[in-house]
């Protein structure tokens, strides 16, 4: 049971991840933000996703 339950928080944390990583690649920041942007994201997947969540540059939000 449990883990079947890290697994599935595991995917959920890659799924954000992925998400995160391609609103910074559609963010309008420069290529050298963008770049350590998504370091910190690979690099630290839990602490880099909150970080971004608060501080981290966004995608063109089109409606």
């Amino acid at each position: 049971m449990g883990s079947t339950f890290n697994g599935l928080v595991g995917l959920i944390i890659l799924a954000l991840d992925i998400w995160a990583i391609i609103n910074v690649l559609k963010s309008s920041s420069e290529v050298g933000i963008k770049i350590l942007w998504i370091l910190l994201i690979v690099l630290l997947p839990v602490l880099g996703l909150i970080i971004w969540a608060i501080a981290g540059p966004r995608g063109d939000v089109r409606l």
